[in-house]
């Protein structure tokens, strides 16, 4: 029962492996392969199969437990899983002979029989007997795995017969077929199934195998097995065939071929192969190891099955395989960077083609190691080659190792960059040649597109040279450099005529008028039209300007960091900081100074004998003065000494005052010029920039006998350059004295020193003096303009380098203090420095003393800011001119300075106002002194102007006014200011102030609510409110004060008659009123400011030439036309015309410097003639533009009195007229006829363009006449360039489009040039050279095809409507052509229009043909400006002559062509080469209905 529970145990087999076997002798130098069979079968895993297997043994492996004393071996057993699924155990015994290894012969085993008949015994017994599994294992037993053989015997099943059919080793395949004969025959006996195996196939020999075949065939078809155990072939087959020959249940063995079955295995190793690489190649890093990779791997599928077929060794060997390829691929990874980074090293270190285009590549190298920045780029490495070096890691680390430079591939590299250089200074070249040919070309305008330019470069070298990106790239920078210059020309422009915009006051907006004035005015300007194709852009820089001038900044200031009032603002920072911070230094404790040092300059000894005296009279250099005794040191020096300022100041001697003693013409010159060398020698060498300040004073030597009667010249003299020096004079007190020095002159020369310093450190001192620092005598307004050329140390260098000056108030960071004696006394003068755009508010709001305007004479923009600003400027109020420029041989030398430095000298002595001029190249002009004259002027009218203001501001105050335009709080900041106790006074301060609001720029004096009028008397101030009229501003006229008594003068002028006559009918005329305009609702009142009465907005029918004399105590005025009518605006006939007159005589009221200054007046005026051209001669104000001398006249006290001192500067009086009108007349005349001359020799003008050839040639350049026989019409040259386009490119896409190489078409001329029979085929050349050749045939010709006199008939013809007549007109004109121009022009239209008709591929219509070339074949001058408005009509007659070829030449009917667009009539107006630009639908720049309201219709037309 228990028997049927058990499981069947599987059936189980054992095979006997035999083959030969024995000794060498027998077998050969290798066995038959039963070992190998064995091993592949029982433990088929690669790594588990041996291949040499050992059968010559020592005695103890003989004996061990594997071999046990026997002559076979127990391979194990393996089971196997059959067909029909049923399993069985197949134990292998391996029958061999073992050899001693000492006898070489069988070892002695306990069976001593043969091995035929040892083989074929089919029991076989041995106790304990161990597997083997490979030859390691003898004597290793413990080490491997144990097992025994089953019970220690097995019966055998059936036998496996080995044959060995490869070449063998020393043995004979017949000799192993006799003996596998006999062992067949003994197997046979056992009746045990055999199957013969055909062992190491791999390397078969055919015969042997055929031979085998046949010993199976003859033993009853033995079945034989081809195998091969290296590879694994068949193995498994055998044994499985021979199990079905033992188990018949398992049905007919079947036996597979050798090769079939090592494909199947082959295909399934490289299957396993290729699984295996993929697993590997996902290892990226070159540095992993096998044991961690095989680690991870190990339980992957893939992996096992690769190792399980080719082995561990061979895994490992593809591994190391693909790490060494990813080490490589690094390393290649690396050489291409470097070689790659190579270029840039290059160009960092050998950039300068100079240095190394004639060196070779050791060279090179050599100049590479001594560069600076040769570790920034190289390293040297101790190992080399590098790529076996640790650097291969280091991937941060990107300087190339220097041993790569060794290779070819650094040479080349080295060369290629070389030769990039030479073409990188080409093309650079060819860039700037091309930059300069646009810039040659005169027509190209701002903003003007690339393709309308291009076709008149086309056939430039330079263009053909470069790129097209390169090309595009050059004009737009050439653009860019045109359009900047122009925008800035326009700026510029914008300046110089500054009148034209700051005739209104701050925070205006200009009128649509206003706008419609500037535009007409401008237009004019070829600066302006300049930009006709950048309209937006112009218009974005106008209104920027206008925004600018009416709401100036510094921040908004147009130049920037250039701004004047920035820059003054930081000169005066830094120089008044060490001004100070030098004296403080210099003079500390000065109030209780107890050693004065004193330098004593004098000539021929007279230094020495005051020093003497001053001795004399002290005790030990000791002096008593005053009560206090004072420690001298004395330094006299002499005229000889030639290092006079090294005597003057040493570390250890630094003096306090210097003497200057004289006592004769000569001596006193010299003084004169060593204090001025003292100065200059101080400012230039910097050493104590305030030895410059140093305390001068001129003592006067006693004379004796004769000399003493030029005692009253010297002692003029002296006094006059101490007032120069602004220092004291000390004379020769009166009576007799027997020596040269008193001792008076000591005493008191000795108290101005110390007076001096004493001064020099109240000046400096943080503690407040008894005189208020901002107590000024004068203030004056320098005014210069922003971005002039000139620094802003020169114009303040007069100021900054005197010993008098020093900073002004906390707060006032644009102004300076001077301490000057004007007169008798020292005067506090401050100084504010500031552009013109911060002065126009100081010019209305602020109490100015006097102006003094700096302008550049190198720029007209200067000049005209100044006329724009003095012309506003009260003509009461004095004026200094200063205009600066390097030397005083500009002045010859430039025709432009001149006439700026001459006009405004001009200005200056119309308006009796000073003029000077500063040199940046001269010292002398930098000094006080220049303006010591003016401040003195200033000083006397100093009552004057400040009655005026005072005037002025009260007459705002309190009155009202009939402008347009809303009063400006800042207008009435000073009223404001008078009224500090008033209730009724609600306006704020000024909201707004040009130069900063924190700011006061000059103090206002403190006012009561009494006021004194012009005679003295006091009168009430009126306490209506300041805003009370705010939209309807007066002209300015004085407050209503108590009249003077009349009393009557002789000399009282009489009014010209015929001025009288002219007033008189002007009265009787119905007069103009004027609608008072009331500001639109939504507008805030309180944000606009007032406007000076020039500038008010007016009805358009009332022109701009009536000026206002503010002249009437009854708030009247009278307004003066050049055609003399009044308009009063409250009836003069009221009033009475001669009462008006004796005020304004007996007082007369300040006006503007532009009605006392012909060139400002004629200047504005000329304006309003240019905007308001339809204006009538009569009313337009002739002005003079030459400057001529004696021809003003007029009044200076009065403008309505006749004239009576003709040689008075000014046009007060505007009837006066002069000449003028005539002369201009006649100037107009003759500039026309100057222009007719001109025209006609423009016409009479002929046009050679330059030769391209820079070879001399005798047929390229000739006549065409000289390049054609009777015979043959058409050139040699003309035909093969023709034939080989039409042979070989007639469908090139670009024909004569795209340029050819340059160089090759020179070749090709200068072959022709030496071989007239040479052929273009052969020449390897492209059909664009051909084609550019061709081209440059005709432009080298020295008339054109087409030739000049029959242009204009051509451009004729072409405006002809009709098209037949217009094609047959054309027509007689091509007959008129030469007869040999005439054959060549037929032979090149058909060719263009073979060309054409082959457009489809080569792109090029009749079109594109007649661009490229008619610049060729009708030669223009692209530099007349009247040529250029016929090139569109001309390239269109090209057109036409492509297209209706068969027409022109061979009689053929007229083609109907598409594209009618060249044929349309032409404008009246001359053709343009581009299509003009479409004025853009801008916005206004400013909206006037947020100003006023809308008025009438303009009757003039103007707008």
């Amino acid at each position: 029962m228990m028997a049927k529970n058990k499981e069947p145990r599987p059936p189980s087999y054992a095979i006997s492996v035999v083959g030969l076997s024995g000794t060498e002798k027998d077998k050969g130098n290798c066995g038959v392969g039963k070992s190998c069979l064995c091993n592949r079968f029982v433990r088929s895993k690669a790594d588990e199969y041996y291949p040499e297997h050992t059968s010559v043994l020592s005695t103890i492996d003989f004996g061990g437990r594997v071999v046990n004393n026997d002559h076979f071996l127990y391979w194990g057993d393996i089971t196997q899983c059959g067909e029909d699924g049923v399993d069985c155990k197949i134990h292998v015994i391996e029958q061999t002979e073992f050899i001693d290894d000492q006898t070489f012969l069988p070892h002695r085993s306990t069976n001593l029989q043969p091995y035929i008949k040892r083989a074929a015994a089919t029991k076989l017994q041995s106790a304990e007997k161990l597997m083997y599994i490979c030859t390691d294992q003898l004597g290793l037993e413990q080490d491997f795995e144990q097992k025994q053989m089953p019970e220690g015997k097995l019966n055998t099943d059936g036998f496996l017969l080995c044959i060995d059919v490869s070449q063998g080793c020393n043995r004979k395949f017949d000799d192993q077929l006799k003996f596998v004969n006999n062992l067949y025959i003994q197997l046979s006996k056992s009746k045990k199934p055999i199957i013969i195996a055909a062992t190491k196939c791999d390397e078969c020999v055919e015969h042997y195998l055929r031979e085998v075949q046949a010993f199976a065939s003859n033993k009853k078809n033995l079945p034989v097995v081809e195998t091969s155990a290296r590879f694994n072939v068949n193995v498994e087959t055998c044994f499985t065939a021979l199990v079905q020959m033992m188990d018949k249940t398992r049905g007919k063995p079947k036996i597979i071929p050798y090769l079939d079955a090592y494909k199947t295995q082959r295909q399934l190793v490289v299957t396993s192969t290729d699984k295996f690489e993929k697993l590997v190649q996902t290892v990226r890093d070159y540095h992993a190891t096998w044991k961690t990779v095989s680690n991870k791997l190990k339980n992957h599928p893939d992996y096992e099955e690769y190792i399980n077929l080719e082995g561990t060794k061979k895994a490992k060997n593809t591994f190391s395989k693909h790490i060494e390829q990813l080490k490589q691929e690094h390393i290649r990874k690396r050489r291409d960077e470097y070689i790659n980074t190579l270029p840039r090293a290059f160009n960092t270190l050998l950039s300068n083609l100079e240095e190394i285009e004639h060196l070779n590549w050791t060279e090179a190298l050599k100049l590479v190691e001594k560069r600076p920045d040769f570790q920034l780029c190289f390293v040297v490495l101790e190992k080399t080659p590098w790529d076996e070096t640790d650097h291969i890691d280091k991937v941060n680390d990107r300087r190339i190792p220097f041993d790569l430079l060794n290779t070819l591939e650094a040479e080349k590299v080295y060369q290629n960059h070389v030769q990039h250089l030479i073409s990188e200074k080409r093309r650079v070249e060819m860039k700037e040649k091309f930059k300069k040919t646009l810039e040659k070309i005169q027509f190209i305008s701002p903003g003007q597109p690339w393709e309308e330019v291009m076709c008149f470069v086309m056939e430039d070298e330079a263009f053909k040279y470069i790129t097209e990106v390169d090309s595009r790239e050059v004009y737009s920078r050439h653009q860019r450099e045109i359009v900047e210059k122009a925008k800035e020309e326009f700026q510029e422009m914008l300046f110089e005529h500054s009148e034209l915009f700051y005739d209104l006051d701050l925070n205006a907006t200009p009128s649509s008028d206003k706008m419609n004035e500037i535009h007409a005015v401008l237009s004019e300007e070829p600066r302006y039209k300049a930009l006709q194709k950048l309209a937006p852009d112009r218009e974005s820089l106008l209104l920027k300007h206008i925004g600018f001038v009416y709401h100036p900044t510094k921040e908004t200031c147009l130049s920037g960091q250039n701004c004047m009032d920035i820059k003054v603002e930081q000169l005066l920072a830094s120089s008044l900081l060490q001004l100070d911070h030098g004296r403080l230094n210099l003079y500390h404790d000065s109030a209780n100074i107890d050693k004065v040092n004193i330098f004593i300059l004098g000539k021929d000894g007279l230094a020495h004998e005051l020093a003497n005296e001053i001795r004399t009279q002290s005790t030990d250099d000791e002096y008593a003065l005053d009560g206090k005794i004072y420690e001298l040191d004395l330094r006299p020096v002499d005229a000889k000494s030639p290092y006079l300022l090294s005597h003057l100041w040493t570390s250890a001697f630094k003096p306090h005052g210097c003497f200057c003693v004289f006592n004769s013409i000569e001596s006193l010159s010299f003084i004169g010029e060593s204090i001025g060398k003292i100065r200059t020698e101080a400012s230039q060498i910097r050493r104590d920039k305030y030895m410059a300040n140093l305390p001068f004073t001129l003592i006067l030597a006693n004379q004796r006998d004769s000399a003493n009667k030029h005692l009253p010249i010297l002692r003029h003299q002296g006094q006059q350059l101490a007032n120069k020096l602004q220092c004291p004079f000390i004379d020769v007190p009166g009576g007799t004295y027997p020596r040269k020095f008193n001792e008076a002159q000591i005493k008191q020369a000795l108290r101005g020193v110390l007076e001096a310093v004493k001064h020099n450190f109240d000046v400096v001192s943080p503690v407040p003096t008894i005189k208020d620092l901002s107590e000024a005598d004068l203030r004056i307004v320098m005014c210069a303009m922003c971005g002039d050329p000139f620094s802003v140390d020169l114009i303040l260098s007069p100021f900054l380098d005197s010993h008098s000056c020093s900073a002004a108030q906390a707060g006032q960071n644009n102004s300076l203090m001077l301490d000057k004696i004007i007169g008798e006394k020292r005067r506090r003068i401050q100084i504010t420095i500031l552009s013109y755009h911060s002065s126009i508010g100081v010019r209305k709001d602020e109490l100015v003393h006097g102006y003094i305007l700096v302008y550049s004479a190198k720029r007209k923009a200067s000049m005209g800011m100044l006329r724009a600003f003095l012309s506003e400027v009260q003509d009461t109020i004095p004026v200094q001119l200063v205009a600066v420029t390097d030397s005083q041989a500009d002045f010859f030398e430039n025709e432009a300075i001149k006439e700026l430095m001459t006009e405004g000298e001009h200005i200056a002595t119309e308006i009796t106002a000073k003029f000077t001029a500063l040199y940046s190249l001269s010292q002398y002009h930098r000094q006080t002194e220049v303006f010591t004259l003016f401040f003195s002027d200033v000083l006397e009218k100093k009552n004057m102007i400040e009655n005026s203001y005072m005037s002025d501001s009260t007459r705002e105050a309190t009155h009202t006014s009939e402008d347009v335009f809303l009063h400006s709080p800042r207008g009435s900041a000073l009223a404001y200011n008078y009224y500090p106790d008033s209730e009724d006074d609600t306006e704020a301060p000024p909201p707004y102030s040009p130069i900063g609001d924190d700011v006061q720029l000059l103090p206002t004096p403190d006012r009561s609510k009494y006021r004194l009028d012009l005679e003295g008397n006091e009168y009430p101030v009126h306490s209506t409110p300041l805003n009370c009229h705010d939209h309807e501003r007066n002209h300015k006229v004085p407050p209503p004060i108590k009249p003077k008594p009349i009393v009557s003068k002789t000399n009282v002028k009489k009014l010209d008659p015929n001025l009288l006559k002219t007033i008189e009918a002007g009265i009787s005329k119905p007069r103009k009123t004027r609608m008072p305009l009331a500001p639109s609702d939504d507008l805030d009142q309180s944000d606009n400011y007032a406007e000076p009465i020039d500038t008010v907005f007016k009805h358009r029918g009332v022109t701009d030439d009536t000026y206002a004399i503010p002249d009437d105590s009854q708030n009247r005025t009278i307004k003066i036309r050049n055609s003399f009518t009044i308009n009063n605006a409250q009836g003069d006939e009221e009033n009475g015309f001669s009462d008006r007159i004796s005020k304004t005589h007996g007082e007369r009221r300040p006006s503007k410097y532009k009605y006392k200054s012909k060139t400002l007046f004629s200047k504005a005026k000329s304006y309003y003639r240019r905007a308001h051209s339809d204006a009538s001669d009569d009313e337009a104000f002739t002005t003079s533009k030459t400057k001529r001398k004696g021809r003003h006249r007029g009044s200076e006290e009065d403008p309505l009195l006749s004239p009576v001192e003709t040689w008075k500067g000014g046009i007060d009086n505007p009837a006066i007229t002069s000449d003028q009108e005539l002369d201009d007349k006649k100037m107009k005349k003759k500039t026309q006829k100057v222009k007719e001359d001109k025209k006609q020799k423009k016409k009479t003008k002929t046009f050679n363009p330059p030769t391209r050839r820079n070879w001399e040639s005798n047929y390229f350049g000739m006549p065409l006449q000289d390049l054609v026989t009777s015979e043959k019409h058409i050139p040699l040259f003309v035909e093969k360039c023709v034939e080989f386009i039409e042979d070989t490119g007639l469908c090139t896409e670009g024909l004569y489009r795209v340029s050819g190489n340059k160089t090759d078409q020179d070749n090709i001329q200068k072959q022709f040039d030496q071989d007239h029979n040479i052929s273009l085929e052969s020449m390897d050349v492209t059909v664009n050279a051909v084609a550019g050749a061709l081209k440059a045939f005709f432009a080298d010709l020295p008339d054109p095809l087409i030739p000049y006199s029959l242009h204009p008939e051509l451009v004729e013809a072409s405006k002809i409507l009709d098209k037949t007549e217009r094609l047959y007109e054309l027509k007689e004109i091509v007959k008129k052509f030469h007869p040999v121009n005439y054959e060549v022009f037929k032979y090149v239209i058909t060719h263009l229009n073979r060309v054409s008709q082959q457009s489809r591929t080569n792109l090029m219509t009749a079109d594109n043909l007649s661009i490229c070339f008619w610049p060729t074949l009708m030669r223009p001058d692209f530099e007349n400006r009247e040529f250029l408005s016929t090139t569109k009509i001309l390239q269109s007659v090209i057109e036409t002559f492509i297209q209706q070829c068969q027409f022109f030449f061979y009689n053929g009917e007229i083609l109907e062509t598409s594209d009618n667009a060249a044929h349309q009539p032409p404008p009246s107006i001359p053709v343009q080469m581009v299509e003009p630009i479409l004025p853009l639908q801008l916005p206004p720049p400013l909206q006037p209905q947020l100003i006023q309201p809308q008025l009438q219709t303009d009757p003039l037309g103007i707008i």
